[in-house]
């Protein structure tokens, strides 16, 4: 986990609940030191954190992390985390990741829950179960995303714009009867 302010802890919290075996880093010594007495957490310092063996890189407070310094150092299977921007160049930095055959979640893509849930309260009438149940997809919208990639031989970046694209395009061929 890089990065635990606000989300990157909250993350920490849940994947300690689940026994997972989680290394921290921030720039703030002090939040790593309450996050890792808190939840058995690892603290790492920031330069040697992109050379650990990990299953899952959750990049949650700087963006432009995956860049061309860090990308090669990187021993990870899955990309998944909060911050925005993670990609320092979309197109360039999204190709060394597949051609290192490591998976990206689009950070739009995994920050969507948020703005589910916000655009729920903008409506007004409030449901968090409902709020819920449709940040839920975003697994299934992840999984589709992939599969698009890995079929049209793209980035998932690339894939996640083409099928938000296909969308935005779809809803403005909706006729709304009058």
């Amino acid at each position: 986990m890089q990065g635990v302010g606000q989300v990157g802890a909250h993350l920490v919290e849940l994947l300690a609940k689940e026994k997972a075996i989680v290394s921290i880093t921030d720039i703030s010594q002090e939040k790593l030191a309450i996050v890792s007495a808190a939840h058995g957490a690892k603290p790492v310092s920031q330069n040697e954190f992109y050379d650990l063996d990990m299953d899952i890189y959750a990049p949650c407070a700087l963006g432009a992390t995956l860049n061309d310094e860090t990308i090669p150092r990187l021993k990870c299977a899955l990309i998944a985390g909060a911050a925005n921007n993670q990609l320092k160049e979309e197109t360039k930095h999204g190709y060394m990741l597949r051609d290192r055959s490591i998976t990206y979640a689009p950070d739009f893509l995994i920050n969507a829950g948020g703005l589910i849930n916000v655009y729920s309260e903008y409506l007004g009438n409030y449901n968090r179960q409902r709020a819920y149940q449709q940040a839920e997809k975003i697994f299934d919208t992840c999984s589709s995303i992939f599969a698009i990639a890995d079929e049209e031989k793209i980035t998932s970046q690339e894939a996640a714009i083409k099928l938000s694209e296909k969308r935005i395009a779809d809803i403005g061929k909706v006729r709304i009867p009058r």
